[in-house]
């Protein structure tokens, strides 16, 4: 029996059930073998996508039609639950904290034009960056090269504005070669975190292994690094204004 079995047994193992196309990670089932789907090669795309959750959306829409209304000037003012905030627009990033055979650590994000490169080290690569979560964010990472991968952990977080991960639909999606796509759903509730360990890629028993975290952080990159131990050294990064 191999490490993944001990630690989580074979029910913790993901199948694709009644969607042979789509396998989505759960807290129950958090692991997928790529090894095992045959597809620990080629070009594996990761991307991340976001909108406004519909409860949201209904509660913007619930106020500016009671703004409407005269009856609403002659109505007290009601006090509001935590969860009943202002409507906000989420800017989420995805990154990824890289640590290679030889011992090379180091993260691919865009704060700081750190896009990676996917045909050298450290073989994973961002394509760009959206702010509006319209077309979504993503990278790649070059499978060919899972021999010189120790393990890489992706991740999302919010660079800038209000903390609103609980407000966003957040997915990650993972496109291997071959098989079906992987989805890891941002859907804990942590109102006031900035960032999210959303899955790791690596190696066990000489299977290549990815398997959902969704761990939420109230601080940065650092937070991250500090909660996996990957031991960079972190300054404060800034991106282009448009």
């Amino acid at each position: 029996m191999g490490i993944v079995e001990r630690l989580f047994g074979r029910r913790g193992m993901a199948g694709v059930g009644d969607h042979p196309d789509r396998v989505t990670l759960t807290r129950g089932s958090p692991l997928l073998s790529l090894t095992e789907h045959g597809a620990a090669m080629g070009s594996l795309r990761v991307s991340l996508t976001w909108s406004m959750r519909q409860a949201a959306v209904e509660q913007r829409e619930r106020r500016l039609g009671a703004s409407l209304r005269p009856s609403r000037l002659f109505k007290p003012i009601e006090a509001e639950s935590p969860s009943s905030v202002a409507m906000v627009t989420v800017d989420l990033d995805l990154g990824c904290m890289y640590e290679l055979e030889d011992g090379t650590k180091g993260v691919a994000q865009p704060l700081g034009g750190l896009f990676g490169d996917f045909d050298r080290p450290p073989y994973v690569q961002l394509s760009g960056d959206d702010r509006f979560g319209s077309s979504g964010e993503t990278m790649y990472i070059n499978l060919d090269m899972h021999d010189r991968i120790r393990r890489m952990l992706i991740f999302a977080y919010i660079y800038d504005g209000t903390p609103a991960f609980d407000r966003a639909k957040a997915v990650v999606t993972l496109y291997p070669y071959v098989g079906p796509r992987i989805e890891v759903h941002l859907d804990e509730r942590a109102p006031e975190a900035r960032s999210c360990a959303v899955a790791m890629v690596e190696k066990h028993n000489g299977e290549l292994m990815v398997r959902r975290e969704v761990r939420y952080v109230y601080g940065f990159q650092a937070e991250l690094d500090r909660l996996y131990g990957w031991g960079l050294e972190w300054a404060r990064g800034y991106k282009d204004r448009i």
